[in-house]
């Protein structure tokens, strides 16, 4: 497998992701142009994306769908109460509302808790490798920990920092709102399930969707580590994914 975030944050969210017989994205938040750009930069064709798995349809998640769907027509994964929420029909769709089969791909679903019509994070495994994708939710239920634990990567939202978050020019309904269990996860309760799940298979995280306003790559990181030390957790490579800078594309 391969993967590759090619922008995360509050301005829009995108990643790619390989297997040996599919190429697709979750979410597409920026621009279409700026995708097939960055598609470009990593070697892929925009041409040869088969299908989008959507995480939610804010507009930092679907900003490029309409347009990209037009030029290159890969086919759309989410679940009914998204497609309505979207304002725009689609044509080639498939509702995933529980897990799925696609060629080399399995792909489970884990519910996630956000303000939005609804919400999935995903599991996507190929080969005895895995990547959990989870962003924009308040909370991960517990009912969801045993089949999140020791996949080979994790691509988990830490959005803000508390502290920053309460003491920053955001008004208090919207501080209320990010809190919240329909919220983002902060670094402190992202770093936590991170080293609830973490294990021998783990070789990566990627530390996605952070407020520009409400964190600091830096802190976020400290924030990671300190838990796993505390914990005597191993600790795998740790990454920032950025706003507007791809990361590399990784090969497990």
């Amino acid at each position: 497998m391969k993967i590759c975030v090619l922008a995360s944050g509050s301005k829009g969210n995108s990643s790619y992701i390989e297997t040996n017989q599919t190429k697709s994205l979750v979410d597409i938040g920026m621009s279409a142009g700026y995708i097939a750009k960055s598609l470009k930069n990593i070697g892929v064709n925009p041409s040869d994306i088969q299908r989008i798995f959507i995480t939610h349809t804010h507009t930092d998640h679907i900003a490029g769908l309409k347009v990209f769907l037009k030029k290159y027509h890969p086919t759309v994964y989410l679940t009914e109460k998204m497609e309505k929420e979207l304002g725009f029909d689609i044509d080639d769709k498939v509702y995933i509302d529980e897990g799925v089969s696609i060629a080399d791909l399995d792909v489970g679903v884990v519910k996630t808790s956000h303000d939005a019509a609804d919400s999935n994070g995903y599991i996507f495994s190929s080969l005895n490798k895995s990547i959990v994708y989870i962003t924009d939710t308040g909370y991960i239920h517990v009912k969801n920990f045993d089949k999140l634990k020791n996949k080979s990567v994790y691509v988990f939202e830490s959005n803000h920092d508390i502290r920053m978050l309460k003491e920053g020019k955001y008004p208090y309904y919207l501080q209320q709102r990010i809190l919240s269990d329909k919220g983002h996860l902060s670094n402190k309760d992202s770093a936590y399930y991170l080293s609830e799940f973490i294990g021998d298979n783990t070789e990566k995280i990627i530390l996605i969707h952070l407020s520009e306003e409400n964190n600091k790559p830096e802190v976020a990181l400290k924030t990671l580590l300190d838990t796993l030390e505390k914990k005597n957790i191993r600790i795998p490579d740790i990454e920032i994914a950025m706003q507007k800078e791809s990361t590399e594309l990784i090969e497990l």
